[in-house]
């Protein structure tokens, strides 16, 4: 007999391992996910990516608004799981339904912890300018992220990457690491490793403020934060009555700009230069609040007062993006 697995997840970084437990013939007897959320300017309800998977498998789905609820604890552990797995639900796990299947419960985490611990894994690595990266399948405990490991891959980032195409591929590392760990794990065949407390650091979870660039920071880690923050949510810096969302972007060496202040516009040709910390932020593709997005030389072609030596805005102390 299969063993009975409870799935908790919300976003499309969970559905590889959903699908993946599905394909390894793991008798999934129930989905938690968060409930459909408003989205876009219907403000109509919208139900997450899992309910979307889930749905066309024809799993049961439980969307509760408080997971620590009693009555959401009780539903959950009445389809009496051998170990629920989540991956990226949202919500704090409460401690009885870490301990009250067999197995307890693990997690599908998209950092090689301890680093990384919380929300927003993918893009904080990104922000930090790490080179690698990977996948961790950890034993719950109260503490967030803080469990044993089970099982651990690692990858490099590549320079290309922004935190929406990381993720995607992390996700489905992480889905493939889960079903070759689980069994060993249901088997008793893996003794889990504590983790290093020395080495933790921190993904909070980000706010759109948190998009807004200071180019205090010197053009290389603003490069990096553009990529953590794309696609949400999202770089940006205003300047002449303007919001302009950096798609793309690279740092160059100050060159004839030196004697530039942080935060001046050195050059407007095809691409959009502005003066940084050290060195240059070179904006190369842009969407301009409400329109659609375009190379830096298409939106330069219909901005007549835009001019060079003028100052970006700079961000306000609320937009100052934490740690």
């Amino acid at each position: 007999m299969p063993e009975r697995v409870v799935f908790m997840g919300t976003p499309a970084f969970a559905v590889p391992s959903l699908r993946a437990l599905v394909d390894a013939g793991y008798d999934v007897v129930l989905v938690v996910t968060q409930p459909d959320r408003p989205k876009g300017r219907s403000g109509e309800p919208v139900p997450p990516p899992v309910k979307v998977f889930a749905a066309s498998f024809g799993l049961r789905v439980f969307q509760p608004e408080r997971l620590k609820d009693e009555a959401a604890i009780r539903e959950i552990l009445a389809t009496s799981p051998d170990v629920i797995v989540t991956a990226a639900y949202g919500q704090i796990v409460p401690r009885p339904l870490l301990e009250g299947p067999p197995f307890g419960a693990i997690n599908v985490h998209a950092s090689l912890l301890p680093k990384f611990r919380g929300a927003a894994p993918v893009a904080w690595a990104l922000m930090r300018g790490e080179t690698k990266t990977g996948v961790t399948i950890v034993k719950m405990v109260e503490a967030l992220d803080a469990g044993p490991i089970l099982a651990q891959r690692e990858t490099s980032i590549y320079p290309h990457e922004n935190a929406a195409i990381l993720e995607a591929r992390l996700a489905e590392m992480g889905a493939a690491l889960l079903v070759e760990t689980l069994p060993r794990y249901l088997r008793g065949e893996i003794e889990p490793v504590p983790q290093n407390e020395a080495e933790k650091s921190f993904a909070p979870l980000l706010k759109k403020e948190d998009g807004a660039l200071d180019f205090q920071l010197s053009a290389q880690e603003l490069v990096w934060r553009v990529r953590g923050l794309t696609p949400w949510p999202g770089a940006f810096f205003s300047a002449f009555g303007e919001r302009i969302l950096v798609l793309e972007a690279q740092a160059e060496d100050e060159g004839p700009f030196a004697d530039a202040s942080p935060g001046t516009i050195v050059e407007l040709a095809d691409v959009i230069r502005i003066r940084a910390g050290k060195g240059v932020f070179v904006v190369r593709r842009l969407k301009p609040e409400g329109r659609r997005e375009m190379t830096a030389a298409e939106f330069l072609r219909g901005r007549k007062t835009w001019k060079v030596g003028a100052q970006v805005d700079p961000p306000t102390p609320r937009q100052t993006l934490r740690g």
